[in-house]
């Protein structure tokens, strides 16, 4: 360090040297939803237990946060949040493909019309209309472009020019990585609250019936029918008007506001269909039975005047009077359901209710869940809108318009749910029940996250935020859930609710019929003891002391449906009891009676050994007065009184009733129950024995029992286990730690409780029904240790004199206990206690300023820390601050690794499977020891005990060796191990904040060796390593802690890349090698920069290793460090550039790596299939066939014979890697890219320089390939998600197709026909082809649908600046090498590659910007090196022409100003090298062929303007004047005009392909002279033939090519091994001899810039032809592709290339073996005769094609679609298309119309043809001659009888043999003759015979065919046929002598069939099977009977013919064997 040069120094202080307070402890308070938190009420002592759990739920959390945290970890986040606003700052990039889209639509429109091409040879039509180029006005001129300025002033103005306007943070540009891979993203816990389901609100709005005659009650609540249960509580609410609310004044003393709530919050956890509302409706308690009172309400109607309403009136009265009277008691009266189903979206249900179950603990959806999933589904629970609810679920009105009358005898809950089952089934209830008419108005909406009225909770308290204005309340309503919700207590709740269900009291005296219960809650024995606890109903007071059930008339033994709900005291003693009094009510008044006449009491005490009694219960009624101290027994087991009490039914149970609890502080079950209660007799003073459940426990026995509940812990149930967790947790850890004495022995729990939480653990983490987070930690545990976990507080014991000191915890105080503890005991409490009382923070409710100053300046660090129970009684006084003996001083930390170290079996295993939760609490407890200790100061080395440090020690390797031993095991541990893995890098990560840093660092190292020593599987061990690193890397600290600022600077002679001293380098050796090995990973690296150069060592391994798996740890290594330097790169703290600059400095090793791998990169060039040179817009089906000329084919034609990458310079024969994909090679090469651009320039160069020139190439290529990388894709592709989702989605459909390739069966076949063959082979096409369409249309749907179009503009703004400062980049380096070369020698060899980078940049998308900068790079190029450039690179400069002339044609005047100077420069300079530019000139016009050619967004208009400025800037240009130069130029670009002719003829033709076709074939007939433009339009053609698919016809074009080039290398120089001139080419077409050289007069190959382009060389050939033998094998033409290899084969072994003889002689195998297995099955073409007539077809008129159509096309379909295209160009009602194929009589036709005529043509070859062409593939190749035949009569039908029916033959002949250049050939001859009906028949005849020659011979025998033939011809059903014809013309002798012969001749052809079926039956005989023997037998029967019949007829000769005839042909039939010929003859006889 002490090397460091003062501005490195500064840096560091900038940096940071490590914080001190890295970590912070900090206290939030908690969120409380309520104004005012839940507490017990005022004034009463707690329980210990209860005022902890109290305690929990009020104080704040404690939380430990990372100072500096922001800077790198989150920086994923804070990214995505800073990226909201950052697109603002971006300048908009232009390109030009976006400004192209906009002008094409606009000129789409308008019809198109046909323009005709006049067939004159020549180019005399073709340049007629062309137009004079100065009529044009030029574009404005570049200023500055022709003075004298020096090369190395033009480059330094350049590169200013390029650093001003840059993007400072590449990686603020490119898209985040996947989340999946960011294992360093710690997903923060979700902060524990209060659980709320599903939220619904229901606002009653009003309650009428027919007749309005008194108030009506009305309470609500939810039932679920299917588990037939209750699931809420009742919500009350008063409808009545003012008027009838009037009638009960008597009975409401008071009406508070929030019993008039009339909207309620349901809360529903987990929703179903079976959720029902049910409303029922009471009234005042009246004389009558239920039905009595409801009958007026169903007979009487208000609005039915005069009588009714008199009725109505007296009612009235009536009603007033029982009020008055009976007001307080209540009635049934009606009820109503309401299902939820349709707000419950049910069809989403079952998907949403999964996700709910996880949030509220439920179902384990699969663990790793991303961070968005798990935030998404905390937001579930409270926001009903998007879940279930579907979306149009906002509000709903509902009316309710009848209710069903309560039935008196059926009122309970049970009788409730059955009746809704009913109802649920059918709606049958309403026949059984009778209703009421009515009509009841609600809504029902979600409830909203924020109710902006007032909101009351359960308890009545108000919800924040509370409004203004003072309206309605709404209440929220407690949920009962159906099933358990695990979600741990964080509000003090402590309610009951008590249920009377039903009175027996059938055979109780006649005084006990209107039966109501009185409900009281009792603290005492007393009248007055009543405590107002109950919750009142509506219209009343908000709590009660008494209240009152509805009133069954005259029923002795009734059913209750009433909910009492009380509030529960905190502190409950024996005395509290619920009290229950019976009466009779009377309804009539009799004088003097009163009202209520006692009927009996009963009782039930609150506690039962102590515990809160729930459940149901059945308790018996005592009939008289209660004897004193009653409530202290349960009434079943009173003991005997003295009177003794009278029960009814002799003490029996005759009242049912239930009790349930809703309590935060009991917990209801009895482990739990134990365990609290023997915790809090150790920290109170209790006198012993204790009381726990039914068991009395000693102070003897008291550490046995404790122990035995601690153990016991883990069995109570899961539910109070988790509501409990974080006291039981607290408790546990406490006991840990805490000292004990019992009963004077000291005792130690301290395993034990440690043992209980690992099961706990345990068992919490392996419930199904609790949700984990991605890293698959236990959610409930996760929130604990971050938010609740606090060091415990260890306890001293409290002498009983102290005031009200006897609470430890000072906190409780600050809640209006005033009156004991004075504000100054408060203070001695907060001085002796242990500074480590996280609790004291919570004093801020006390404005104390003492407490404050206190708490700050630390005093209590010197009071001990520790005290022990019992055990030193004086440290209660505040002037103590002795210390107390070092054994009774433990620390949380220190006990917990001592006893992660000391487990052992079963809890050894658990803890290091959930090591994370043990970690996170072993780091929080050392960051709030340090924090409370004040360790900060002192150093890090003392702070922690040597012997933790070893615990921890142990603990790592313990760990390490657990993950290697889960890791050799089978792959479901690897998911354990990696999560262990994971946990343990956290661990490290955090005690790099708090622990000394050599000492975590020796951790790491250990952790790495001892994972290499016990790991074999390579990707298995890297991928768990690259993880761990990922983590530490990701480390606020992380640049300081790799010591990034000890970079180079402390090297003795250092060529110190920083700023200061940049200038005193002095160039040794010895420094050479410092910088060479700067860019290298070196031991001394290593050591420096340790966590570096661990990732570094990692993704080498990665990137070298092979095997399995591989590329998914490739991927991890390479985002793990794409995640590094994004997070530097926009880290506020290294946002200067000098510290960039050093931060780079790190990195630069990396540039090594990346350059060993780059033959693993994705290259871009091949799979970036560019329609038209990459225009987004090019149409979908351009972009399907792949570009044929695809890159890497073109390189190995420009003269590199191996690997098509390596173009420059010498290759390398690397081992086979596997190739990363592309975005994982995109994040590497952005990584590349952020450290040369942010690397210190000058050292580069140095580095450059001395690099090896293989090295040098190295990085040109990749820069090639990150140009390719990172081109621009247009807005639409913008969308980086859906790469990723795309490319998921392509490999499922390549596996899928895959399967069905393997798997056999229909759909298996079906595809692997559609796959075209060979496409594996030929890069540019094998992508996928067959799902391409379908994937460009969804991935264009699928980001169309996600995203707005702000957006996509957003995006596409980010990404269109990514592709430019990328570029400029890539410009800088190349810049740089440019430079540093300069000096050397290699720049010949460097050029090359640099010209090659910048080419391919000029191919791509690019924006003005960058071609702004680009072209002025080009031009300083052009003027350093000029002449080497056209001397050396011609290749690059052609392709630099047909570039620079590409964006001459841009439609951005900036582009094409820049694009018409670089392109005037370029000839300038190339006139002043070589005095003649022939060379450029023949390059240019080459250049703007293939660009018309090729481009099909290309502007001919803008093309002629910058023509135009191009000659502006020769006459312009004054030094030149004097030279032929301008003139030269004139010539030219007049050149060029007339070739832009030729384009606008094309344009014109885009449409129809055949046309256009034979336009571009005419324009490169007019080339014949000059073959350089020849063979560029041959290379047009075949990219669109390729384009359309006729591969044959492609391969055609390149052959001729390929023939041209022969011909002028023969010319050039004779070797016996290059073809000779196109000759040799005739076995592959005979076409090809149109290319034979014209005569050397006219062209001459010596002249300068003719015959110059790469093609015309021995590898352009041998390029050429192996191009075309791909296509002819894609076409399945494989017997050519042996023939194009017969002249390729000879100039390879001429050149000894042995590696491409390989792989030539694999293909010709590959071609013969696909021969043999395809042979017959292969398509050819299908041809088809087209005619064209009609004037309006101008020179088509009465011409007739060929044309060939893909195989299996249907005459239809060529017919449809020339009728479609030509009724586009002449409107659909002209154009017709002749049915039949007769001759055309153009007399008939209408001259207004346009006619085609379409015939069906088949190959026609003579007799002597046939021998030579032998195989399926001869008969359909090199066809001249086609036939068609069209049948006819004399009578003019076209089809008679047979002996009528003539035939005519119609043979073509083609210009041209097929497959040719193009696809449709003129017709040159037509010849035709007439066949006779014996003809025909004897035609006929033939081939029937030769069908079944075919069958009988076929090898291997094919049964079904042959069967089908004989079928055909021996048949029952069809022998009609031969037989007839025989029959027709053989039954006699013709007339005739001229018909002798074709007599005879048929009468032979019957005599072979008959022959040919006999053979065939025999066969067949042979071939069947058993359960054919039938059938066989029905054949051989026909035959015999067709033969008897043909007999006669084929026996008859004409005598005059037969004898002469009959010799000689037996003599001549040497091919029939004679044998068989007689055979047949005798069997003839024998039958005869």
């Amino acid at each position: 360090m002490t090397q460091l040069n003062n501005l490195d120094a500064e840096l560091v202080q900038e940096l940071g040297d490590f914080p001190e307070d890295d970590l912070d402890v900090v206290f939030t308070p908690k969120e409380c939803r309520t104004l005012q938190p839940s507490l017990p009420e005022e004034g009463v002592e707690l329980d210990p237990h209860v005022r902890d759990c109290v305690q929990t739920y009020i104080r704040e959390w404690l939380i430990v946060n990372r100072k500096n945290q922001g800077s790198s970890e989150t920086c994923g986040f804070k990214k995505t949040g800073s990226r909201r606003d950052f697109h603002k700052t971006l300048q908009k990039q232009t390109f030009e493909s976006e400004t192209l889209d906009c002008n094409e639509s606009s000129s789409q429109a308008g019809p198109r019309t046909l323009k005709v091409l006049c067939d004159v040879s020549g180019r005399s039509t073709l340049t007629s209309y062309d137009f004079d180029l100065r009529s044009l006005q030029p574009d404005p001129r570049l200023d500055r472009l022709l003075q004298q300025v020096s090369a190395e002033d033009f480059e330094r103005q350049n590169e200013e020019a390029r650093r001003t306007n840059r993007q400072a943070e590449l990686f603020a540009l490119y898209p985040s990585v996947d989340e999946e891979d960011a294992v360093e993203i710690r997903p923060l816990p979700e902060c524990p609250k209060e659980h709320l389901g599903n939220r619904i609100l229901v606002k009653l709005q009003t309650l009428k019936f027919e007749i309005e005659i008194e108030p009506l009650f009305a309470s609500i609540a939810l039932y679920d029918v299917k588990e037939r249960k209750k699931i809420s509580e009742n919500f009350h609410c008063d409808l009545n008007s003012d008027q009838f609310k009037g009638f009960l004044r008597a009975h409401t003393p008071v009406i508070d506001p929030s019993s008039q709530a009339r909207a309620a919050i349901f809360s529903v956890t987990y929703p179903s269909s079976d959720i029902y509302l049910v409303i029922k409706i009471e009234k005042v308690l009246q004389q009558g039975e239920i039905g009595d009172c409801a009958e007026p309400y169903m007979v009487i109607k208000e609005s039915d005047g005069g009588k009714s309403k008199e009725k109505v009136e007296k009612l009235k009265i009536q009603a007033e009077s029982f009020c008055q009277r009976l007001g307080k008691y209540r009635m049934p009266f009606a009820w109503a359901p309401i299902s939820l189903t349709s707000f419950f979206n049910v069809s989403t249900l079952d998907r949403e209710i999964a996700d709910m179950e996880t949030m509220v603990g439920k179902g384990s959806v699969g663990e790793r869940r991303t961070l968005s999933q798990s935030r998404r589904l905390s937001e579930k629970s409270l926001n009903l809108e998007d879940n279930y609810m579907g979306s149009n679920f906002k509000t709903i009105p509902m009316t309710v318009n009848s209710f069903f009358k309560q039935e008196g005898d059926r009122l309970s809950d049970e009788d409730l749910l059955k009746f809704l089952a009913d109802y649920k089934r059918s709606s049958s209830l309403q026949r059984r029940v009778k209703s009421i008419p009515g009509l009841l108005r609600l809504e029902i909406s979600p409830a909203p996250e924020v109710v902006n009225s007032c909101c009351l909770t359960p308890e009545l308290l108000p919800v924040k935020p509370l409004p203004e204005n003072r309206t309605r309340p709404h209440k929220e309503i407690l949920e009962f859930p159906i099933k358990e919700v695990y979600v741990p207590h964080t509000v003090y709740r402590n309610l009951l609710y008590v249920y009377p269900q039903r009175l027996n009291f059938a055979n109780r005296m006649a005084s006990a019929r209107n039966i109501t219960i009185k409900t009281q809650f009792m603290c005492g024995e007393d009248a007055n003891s009543a405590m107002p606890v109950i919750f009142g109903k509506s219209s009343g007071p908000e709590f009660l002391q008494e209240v009152y059930t509805a009133i069954t008339y005259h029923n002795k033994s009734p059913d209750f449906y009433e909910e009492v709900k009380i509030k529960l005291p905190a502190k409950l003693t024996v005395n509290h009891h619920l009290l229950f009094t019976f009466y009779h009510i009377s309804c009539h008044q009799k004088q003097g009676t009163s009202v209520e006449g006692i009927l009996g009491y009963s009782w039930l005490p609150i506690l039962f050994n102590e515990r809160l009694q729930t459940g149901p219960y059945c308790l018996p009624v005592a009939l008289e007065k209660l004897p004193p101290n009653y409530s202290m027994h349960s009434p079943e087991k009173v003991p005997l009184q003295n009177p003794p009490i009278k029960w009814a039914e002799g003490h029996k149970g005759v009242f049912n009733i239930e009790v349930q609890a809703v309590s935060s502080v009991h917990t209801q079950d009895n482990h739990l129950e134990k365990f609290f209660t023997l915790c809090h007799s150790l920290e109170s003073q209790v006198t012993f024995p204790i009381r726990v459940l039914d068991h009395k426990i000693t102070e003897a026995n008291l550490e046995h029992e404790l122990k035995l509940s601690i153990i016991c812990l883990n069995s109570s149930r899961l539910e109070p286990l988790v509501l409990f967790l974080h006291q039981i947790l607290d408790k546990l850890f406490q006991l840990s730690i805490q000292p004990m004495v019992i009963a004077g022995q000291t005792a130690n729990f301290s395993q034990f409780a440690f043992e209980s939480v690992v099961s706990i653990a345990n068992s919490l983490h392996n419930s199904k029904d609790l949700s984990k987070d991605q890293h698959g930690r236990n959610c409930l545990l996760a929130s604990y240790v971050y938010y609740v976990f606090r060091l415990p507080d260890v306890q001293r014991e409290v002498s009983k004199s102290a005031g009200g000191s006897n609470h430890p915890d000072p906190r409780y105080h600050t809640y209006g206990r005033t009156s004991a503890a004075a504000v100054n005991s408060k203070l001695l409490q907060a001085r002796v206690m242990s500074s480590s009382n996280p609790d004291i923070a919570g004093m801020h409710t006390s404005p104390d300023e003492e407490v404050k100053h206190i708490m700050s300046s630390k005093v209590a660090d010197c009071v001990s820390n520790r005290m022990s129970y019992y055990s030193q009684g004086n440290n209660n006084t505040p002037s103590s601050t002795t210390v107390p003996r070092p054994a009774s001083k433990k620390h949380f930390h220190e006990e917990l690794a001592l006893q992660m170290v000391v487990s052992t079996g079963m809890v050894r295993e658990s803890v290091f499977k959930y090591a994370w939760f043990f970690f996170e609490l072993l780091v929080k407890s050392m960051a709030q020891y340090v924090h409370n200790m004040d360790k900060r100061d002192n150093f890090r080395r003392t702070r922690f005990s040597d012997r933790f440090k070893d615990d921890i020690t142990t603990i790592v390797n313990v760990v390490t060796s657990e993950i290697a031993a889960l890791l050799v095991k089978p792959q479901k541990e690897n998911d354990q191990a990696e999560k262990i893995n994971i946990s343990l890098a956290f661990f490290l990560y955090d005690l790099l904040s708090l622990m000394d840093r050599g000492f975590v660092f020796n951790l790491i190292k250990h952790y790495c060796n001892q994972l290499s020593a016990k790991l074999n599987n390579l990707p298995t061990l890297i991928s768990m390593r690259l993880e761990f690193l990922r983590i530490l890397c990701s480390h606020e600290h992380y640049l300081n802690l790799n010591l990034f600022f000890m970079a180079p600077d402390n090297a003795p002679a250092s060529p110190n890349p920083s700023i200061s001293s940049q200038n005193s380098s002095s160039c040794s050796s010895f420094q050479d090698q410092k910088i060479a090995s700067m860019f290298d990973l070196t031991p001394d690296y290593r050591q420096q920069h340790f966590l570096t150069g661990l990732l570094f060592t990692e993704l080498a391994a990665a990137l070298d290793a092979e095997g399995e798996g591989i590329s998914k740890v490739q991927r991890k290594a390479i985002s793990a460090i794409h995640g590094l330097l994004s997070s530097h790169d926009l880290d506020p703290r290294c946002s200067k550039p000098e510290v960039k600059v050093k931060v780079a400095a790190l990195y630069l090793p990396l540039i090594g790596i990346i350059m060993d791998a780059l033959p693993q990169l994705y290259d871009f060039t091949v799979s970036d299939v560019r329609g038209g040179k990459g225009r987004p817009n090019s149409s979908d089906e351009e972009q399907e066939g792949g570009s044929p000329i695809n890159q890497s084919v073109a390189l190995a034609i420009a003269g590199n014979q191996f690997n098509p990458l390596k173009m420059s310079g010498v290759t390398l024969p690397y081992k086979q890697y596997n190739v990363l994909n592309p975005d994982t090679t995109r994040n590497l090469m952005i990584c590349f890219l952020w450290i040369m651009k942010n690397a210190e320039q000058s050292l580069i160069r140095k580095w450059i320089a001395d690099l090896p020139s293989m090295q040098l190439n190295r990085i040109l290529d990749l820069l090639f390939i990150c140009v390719s990388c990172f081109e621009y894709k247009g807005k639409q592709n913008s969308d980086k998600v859906s790469t990723q989702v795309l490319q998921k989605s392509r490999d499922v459909k390549a596996r899928l197709e895959e399967a069905l390739l393997r798997g056999e069966g229909a759909r298996g076949e079906m595809i692997r026909r559609c796959k075209p063959a060979g496409n594996d082979r030929f890069p540019g096409l094998n992508e996928n082809l067959r799902w391409r369409k379908e994937q460009t249309h969804w991935r264009q749907a699928n980001e169309k649908l996600d995203k707005t179009k702000a957006e996509l503009d957003q995006e596409a703004l980010i990404n269109g600046n990514l592709a430019t400062e990328a570029n400029l980049i890539i410009l800088d380096m190349q810049e740089n090498i440019i430079q540093a070369s300069s000096a050397l020698d290699c720049k010949d060899s460097l050029l090359g590659g640099v010209l090659r980078v910048l080419v391919n940049s000029l191919s791509c998308d690019q924006s003005t910007t960058y071609l702004t900068h680009c072209f002025a790079t080009l031009r300083a190029l052009i003027a350093r090196f000029g002449d080497l450039l056209f001397e050396e690179e011609v290749e690059q400069c052609a392709d630099l022409c047909q570039r620079v002339l590409h964006h001459c044609s841009s439609s951005i005047l900036i582009t094409r100003s820049q694009a018409c100077a670089t392109l005037y420069l370029l000839m300038r300079f190339s006139f002043g090298a070589t005095s003649n530019f022939a060379r450029v000139k023949m390059q240019v016009t080459m250049s703007l062929a293939s660009l018309v050619g090729k481009a099909s967004d290309f502007n001919e208009e803008y093309l002629r303007k910058s023509l135009r400025t191009i000659l502006a800037y020769a006459e312009e240009d004054t030094a030149m004047q004097a030279t032929p130069f301008p003139a030269q130029v004139e010539e030219l670009l007049c050149n060029l005009n007339s070739i832009l002719s030729d384009t606008v003829k094309m344009r014109e033709f885009q449409e129809d392909p055949e046309m256009l076709m034979d336009l571009m074939y005419r324009i490169a007939k007019g080339y014949q002279t000059s073959p350089d433009l020849r063979l560029t339009w041959l290379q047009n053609m075949a990219e669109k033939h390729s384009k359309k698919k006729c591969y044959t016809e492609a391969a055609m074009c390149l052959v001729h090519a390929a023939a041209l080039v022969a011909e002028y290398l023969s010319m050039l120089e004779d070797h016996c091994y290059l073809p000779v001139g196109s000759v040799s080419f005739q076995n592959i077409s005979s076409n090809v001899l149109e290319e034979s050289a014209v005569s050397d007069d006219i062209l001459s190959p010596d002249e300068d810039g003719v015959c110059s382009g790469r093609y015309f060389t021995e590898s352009g050939l041998v390029g050429l032809l192996e191009q075309a033998a791909e296509l002819f094998s894609t076409g399945g033409l494989y017997e050519t592709v042996n023939e194009v290899y017969k002249l390729v084969i000879p100039i390879l072994e001429a050149h000894r290339d042995f590696r491409k003889l390989t792989s030539t002689h694999d293909k010709l195998q590959k071609a013969f073996d696909n021969i043999i297995s395809k042979g017959h099955k292969r398509m050819f073409g299908t041809y088809f005769r087209v005619g064209f007539y009609g004037s309006k077809f101008g020179d088509l008129d009465e011409m007739e094609f060929v044309y060939k159509e893909p195989a299996i096309t249907k005459l239809p379909e060529i017919s449809h679609r020339l009728e479609g295209f030509y009724g586009q160009c002449f409107g659909a009602n002209f154009v017709e298309v002749i049915k039949d194929s007769t001759p055309v009589d153009k007399t008939k036709l209408d001259p207004q119309k346009a006619y085609i005529q379409i015939t069906f043509v088949e190959p026609y070859f003579d007799e002597y043809e046939m021998k030579d062409r032998v195989t399926y593939f001869e008969k359909n190749f090199n066809l001249r001659r086609f036939m068609y035949t069209t049948p006819f009569t004399l009578e003019g039908r076209p089809r008679g009888e047979l002996n009528e029916q003539y035939r005519r033959n119609t043979i073509l002949t083609t210009m041209h043999a097929f497959p040719y250049i193009k696809t449709r050939i003129k017709v040159i001859q037509k010849e035709e003759f007439v066949l006779t009906p014996i003809e025909v028949a004897i035609e006929d005849m033939k081939k029937k015979t030769l069908e079944l020659a075919v069958a009988v011979n076929q090898e291997p025998p094919d049964a079904k065919m042959l069967q089908m033939v004989l079928q055909g011809s021996v048949g029952a059903t069809v022998n009609q046929g031969p037989l007839e014809v025989a029959q027709v013309f053989l039954a006699e002798i013709p007339a005739d002598p001229k018909l002798y012969r074709h007599h005879n001749k048929l009468r032979l052809c019957f005599k072979e069939f008959i022959m040919r079926c006999g053979e065939a039956v025999e066969k067949n005989k042979r071939l069947i099977t058993s359960d054919q023997r039938e059938y066989q037998q029905e054949l051989k029967k026909n035959y015999n009977k067709l033969k008897e019949n043909l007999r006669p007829m084929i026996e008859r000769k004409i005598p005059e013919l037969y004898k002469p005839i009959f010799r000689v042909q037996s003599e001549k039939r040497n091919s029939f064997h004679r044998s068989s010929f007689r055979k047949c003859e005798s069997q003839l006889s024998q039958g005869t």
